[in-house]
């Protein structure tokens, strides 16, 4: 009876990506639209890629904090009643898939019938993310950092990155090979904000160090805007303009004591998927060789390797010659990796951008279209805790 009841108690194949919008991408303070109006545009945009009629929507989820409040946006777009409105917990993109799952859940449980997930950024009105000045006071983990010197992402990030290395052998060129997969994407992707931008191993290389092993090009760019999806129960999915993506799997959280501070976790090189993989993997009833394509959201390259290898792609140690440029290019190569750019070179939307691309593969609309692009994987904001992930899939998967 156990077995049976855990066996229903999943989202595979009972709900679908049916509507996918965006904003304009821009440099960090230089959108010319507070973020409230970026986060109507993108959700607005999402319903005329469904074609539906935005007072249909009747729930909200996003993370991060994200300030564009959902009874707000309720009122702006008119919607008839208000059902859902989710946050998810935890900062930065460790939540872009849990939004989604959040969602999901909620449409499966009777609680919404139509709702939107989306992410909004304007840093020139509220400030830019990940800056370590003009901190008054200190707490938790930064206390243990800060007095020492550890004031950004990038440094904290590196510690763990480093150990990884050390532990595994991993060289500086799995990271250079991420970078450069992500630059290459972007010059088939117009909405890039690198577009036009490519990089090759040599800028690479002489790249200034922001904090090693991290090249200025193995670190996420800040950006403004705003990114949404629309999602449905599956059944319905015919009823709508675009072809459906479906939701295969879903996973949110951490191993053991991901958080202890001061940098005190027991596994302290890992991306935090240990644990939420192979959830993944069992809700969507696939493993590592059924993905086709991988969307992983870069903060930092390196926390691109662990991930991957969490995820059992390769074992830590053959990361060196599984993370090659070819291997990780669309159409044909072994793992096409951030086929729109990514963090790096499309835009930095806390990883929201990474769930439309994926959309985008599934549906076949991708600029850089994977061969194998049935089954496409996101993942979510390594070496944070809560970290998540998502499985989309088209109808042939289910």
């Amino acid at each position: 009876m156990r077995s049976t009841q855990r066996s229903e108690r999943t989202l595979r194949g009972r709900v679908a990506v049916i509507g996918i919008g965006e904003t304009e991408y821009y440099r960090h303070g230089t959108s010319p639209d507070p973020e409230f109006k970026l986060a109507l545009k993108a959700i607005l945009a999402a319903c005329e890629d469904a074609g539906i009629d935005p007072r249909e929507l009747d729930g909200f989820s996003s993370y991060g904090d994200d300030r564009s409040e959902a009874s707000r946006l309720a009122a702006a777009l008119g919607i008839r009643q208000l059902r859902t409105a989710t946050m998810q917990w935890g900062g930065g993109g460790g939540g872009c898939c849990a939004a989604v799952a959040n969602a999901a859940a909620s449409i499966v449980a009777g609680l919404a019938d139509c709702v939107v997930v989306f992410r909004s950024l304007a840093q020139g009105q509220h400030g830019r993310f990940g800056q370590a000045a003009n901190i008054d006071t200190i707490s938790g983990e930064r206390a243990y950092l800060m007095p020492y010197g550890v004031l950004a992402p990038p440094q904290r990030f590196a510690m763990r990155v480093r150990r990884f290395m050390h532990e595994h052998g991993v060289r500086q060129e799995a990271l250079r090979a991420i970078a450069l997969a992500s630059y290459h994407h972007a010059q088939a992707n117009r909405r890039a904000v690198m577009y036009g931008r490519p990089l090759d191993p040599e800028k690479y290389d002489t790249s200034r160090w922001i904090t090693e092993p991290f090249h200025l090009y193995d670190c996420c760019m800040e950006n403004d805007g705003a990114a949404a999806i629309v999602l449905v129960a599956a059944d319905r999915a015919g009823e709508f303009r675009s072809r459906p993506a479906y939701l295969l799997g879903a996973a949110v959280g951490s191993g053991y004591r991901a958080r202890a501070v001061p940098h005190n976790a027991p596994q302290y090189a890992s991306a935090s998927f240990d644990t939420v993989a192979a959830d993944l993997y069992r809700m969507a009833r696939l493993g590592p060789a059924d993905v086709g394509v991988v969307q992983c959201y870069e903060n930092f390259t390196g926390g691109v390797v662990m991930a991957l290898a969490e995820h059992d792609f390769f074992a830590p140690g053959e990361a060196n010659d599984f993370l090659t440029l070819e291997n990780l290019l669309a159409p044909s190569g072994r793992l096409p990796l951030n086929t729109s750019g990514g963090n790096l070179a499309e835009c930095y939307m806390h990883g929201f951008e990474l769930v439309l691309e994926a959309v985008r593969q599934v549906r076949g609309t991708s600029v850089n279209l994977a061969e194998r692009k049935d089954v496409a994987m996101v993942i979510g904001g390594p070496m944070v805790t809560p970290v998540s992930n998502l499985l989309l899939g088209s109808e042939a998967t289910l």
